[in-house]
C-alpha cells in the first residue's frame, strides 16, 4: 500500500489496501448471486463515485443482470451540500424489475433517498442497495442497506472511485484524511 500523499491542500494516508477491497468485493457479488438467483437485476451504478466498484462487482456477478447508471450530486467540496440534484436521469422501463443501487458510499442518505423516490415512482419489483463504504454515525435515513462492504467511522476518504474536489479518484486504494 502506498504512502501518505497529497491531493491539492489536504494529506491523505492509506486506509483500506486493494486486496481488502477484492474481498469485501467477492462477499457481497456472492450475497447479490445468490438472493437474486430466480431474477434478472438491474444494477444502477450512481456515478461519478461508484464506477470502480461497479465495475468491480459486475466481474463477479454471475446471474443474468444488467447495468445502467445515474447521477446525482449531493456533496460540495467535502461535506455533503444537504441537496440532492438529479443530473443524469434514468432512461430503461424499469417497472416490475429488481434493482440494486450501487453506491460508493452511503453517509447521511440523502442521495439513497432520492434514488428511492425515482424508482418507487417508476413501479420496481425490489431495491437492494449495495454499498462498498458506510458511515453508520451520519446516516439520517431508514432506508435498508442490503450489501456493505465496510462500515467506517465519519471521516473524509478518497480513492477507489471517491474524490476530492473532483481528484483522487483513480486510487487503487481507499485513503483517509491524515
Amino acid at each position: 500500500m502506498s504512502k501518505v500523499i497529497t491531493i491539492k491542500d489536504k494529506q491523505f494516508k492509506p486506509y483500506i489496501n486493494r486486496q481488502k477491497i477484492a474481498e469485501a468485493v467477492k462477499v457481497l457479488a456472492d450475497a447479490i448471486n445468490s438472493d437474486l438467483k430466480d431474477e434478472c437485476p438491474i444494477f444502477l451504478a450512481v456515478l461519478n463515485g461508484s464506477f470502480m466498484f461497479a465495475a468491480d462487482l459486475l466481474k463477479e456477478i454471475t446471474i443474468p443482470c444488467e447495468i445502467s447508471f445515474v447521477k446525482l450530486s449531493s456533496y460540495t467540496g467535502m461535506s455533503s451540500s444537504g441537496n440532492v440534484t438529479e443530473l443524469i436521469g434514468l432512461n430503461e422501463d424499469i417497472s416490475g424489475r429488481s434493482v440494486v443501487i450501487i453506491e460508493d458510499i452511503v453517509d447521511s442518505g440523502l442521495t439513497l433517498e432520492r434514488l428511492t423516490e425515482i424508482l418507487k415512482e417508476k413501479n420496481v419489483k425490489q431495491i437492494k442497495t449495495a454499498t462498498i463504504l458506510f458511515k453508520p454515525a451520519s446516516y439520517k435515513k431508514n432506508y435498508q442497506l442490503d450489501y456493505v462492504g465496510f462500515n467506517i467511522p465519519d471521516d473524509f476518504v478518497v480513492g477507489y472511485g471517491l474524490d476530492y474536489e473532483g481528484l483522487g479518484r483513480n486510487l487503487k486504494e481507499i485513503h483517509v484524511l491524515a
